[in-house]
């Protein structure tokens, strides 16, 4: 098994999370998060005020998915995810030791 994590632009949320549905996957966690790589945030004017904007609006997507998934999952994000723009975002994947279910107390992979 394992964890996959995206950080993705907010606006394509509805595009990834309908990709991901296609190929199977019946479950992720989102979470708003901030930060910043080549983009190196923006300048905005405030009330006549110039701030700069260091750390962008983000989305990070966690998704546990069995080994025979990781491709496809990472595909759909590719293509739903993706803008051509800088800051479109990354894919991380990491092992997954174990999972538990806490209703039931499946494990492993019965318990995506």
């Amino acid at each position: 098994m394992k964890l996959v994590i995206a950080i993705i632009k907010p606006f394509k949320l509805e595009d990834v999370k309908a990709a991901l549905t296609a190929v199977g996957i019946s479950g992720l966690t989102v979470t708003d998060v901030k930060g910043f790589g080549r983009q190196k945030g923006h300048t905005e004017i405030y009330r006549g005020s110039e701030y700069t904007v260091d750390f962008l609006p983000k989305l990070r997507i966690e998704i546990a998915v069995a080994d025979e998934l990781v491709g496809a999952t990472i595909d759909a994000l590719l293509r739903s995810a993706h803008t051509g723009k800088i800051g479109d975002g990354k894919i991380f994947v990491m092992p997954l030791g174990e999972i538990v279910r806490i209703r039931t107390g499946e494990q492993g992979e019965a318990a995506v």
